[in-house]
């Protein structure tokens, strides 16, 4: 049986995606200097600003990672999206949901993730902002509070910048 409801919020989340405008926009310094300080804070080689679509997760920034974009299917993010909380899995290798990931398998070969959704005004998941580790590792409770720190600003930023491309587009 299909859960409609689950569909239209899904639809709902992605056309919020689609409205703030952040896919595919070009590097920016200020989300470049809150995932290098994740990286720092947190004791991580990686960090991300993942912006979740409806095929694919897209970077838009990314410290000690190469990729730009990876499929949805394979994006831890997808399950960080779908509540409030950080979203964290210790061991990727594991875990029965992500063992057989290629993420996980293959390069990056992650083995530790923890994503804070990003969230827009209206309360929708946009993405993530995420640490990475190729290394099991625990996170504690300070931890947890500096990614949903970070994820807080980033979401602050994500919605100030639609506000004022949307102001900028309005006064053409």
């Amino acid at each position: 049986m299909t859960d409609h409801s689950a569909d239209a919020r899904e639809s709902a989340r992605v056309e919020a995606v689609l409205a703030c405008g952040i896919l595919d926009t070009a590097d920016d310094p200020k989300f470049d200097r809150l995932t290098r300080l994740a990286c720092h804070a947190l004791g991580v080689p990686m960090a991300l600003v993942s912006i979740v679509d409806d095929r694919r997760q897209w970077f838009k920034s990314r410290h000690g990672l190469d990729a730009r974009q990876t499929p949805r299917e394979w994006a831890f993010c997808t399950y960080a999206i779908q509540g409030t909380e950080p979203f964290i899995v210790e061991d990727a290798a594991a875990d029965p949901l992500f063992a057989d990931n290629p993420l996980v398998t293959g390069h990056p070969f992650i083995r530790f993730y923890a994503g804070a959704p990003l969230f827009d005004r209206s309360g929708y998941a946009l993405g993530t902002f995420c640490v990475l580790d190729v290394v099991p590792r625990r996170i504690d409770a300070a931890q947890i509070a500096v990614l949903q720190d970070l994820a807080h600003f980033c979401s602050h930023i994500i919605t100030s910048d639609a506000d004022a491309s949307a102001s900028a587009m309005a006064a053409q």
